[in-house]
């Protein structure tokens, strides 16, 4: 049996914040990610929904063990405890975010929902500021499936560490026989 280094053994640390998530289900999705992959999450208040919500509970399912999470109560909070650099995901990025090589340990932040990242930060750091191509007509992705998205892309870029990369299945053993 092999054993799989814990995610703080990893040489590269990833972060996902979000910022002010509206829908549990959303925010229960990225923390299975974020455990799947050993990233870190961060959550800055105000929620739109409450912890212990069974919604963002069942989105997670077992995973909750494998969590890391930490939580602020605004950015204001967020910045002055964390040492970035930070990646700001955005639809008015002007960087598409598979160009951007990552450092070793990285935030990416998400805004809530209905809104996105607050203007005024995207335009003080403009270039932090990334995008995930999509179609003109198309105003945005789904926030977990956009965590997810950019989670496996800096994994991939730093070569999946600590991850199992098979997934167990003897398939000579099992194939079938001509």
């Amino acid at each position: 049996m092999e054993i799989i280094p814990s995610p703080m053994s990893s040489p590269c640390a990833l972060h996902l914040v979000l910022v002010e998530p509206e829908i549990p289900q959303n925010t229960g999705n990225i923390a299975r990610t974020c455990a799947a992959l050993g990233a870190h999450l961060h959550l800055v208040e105000p929620l739109g929904f409450r912890v212990d919500d069974a919604k963002l509970k069942r989105a997670g399912l077992d995973y909750w063990r494998l969590m890391d999470i930490t939580y602020y109560r605004d950015l204001d909070d967020f910045f002055s405890r964390t040492p970035g650099p930070y990646f700001y995901f955005t639809t008015k990025g002007g960087r598409v975010f598979s160009d951007v090589a990552y450092p070793s340990a990285v935030y990416f932040l998400f805004g809530k929902e209905t809104a996105g990242l607050p203007e005024p930060l995207l335009l003080a750091h403009p270039e932090r500021a990334v995008r995930i191509p999509m179609i003109s007509a198309a105003r945005s992705l789904n926030l977990s499936n956009a965590a997810a998205v950019a989670a496996y892309e800096v994994s991939r870029q730093w070569g999946y560490p600590g991850l199992l990369g098979e997934n167990g299945y003897l398939w000579e053993e099992n194939a079938p026989h001509a």
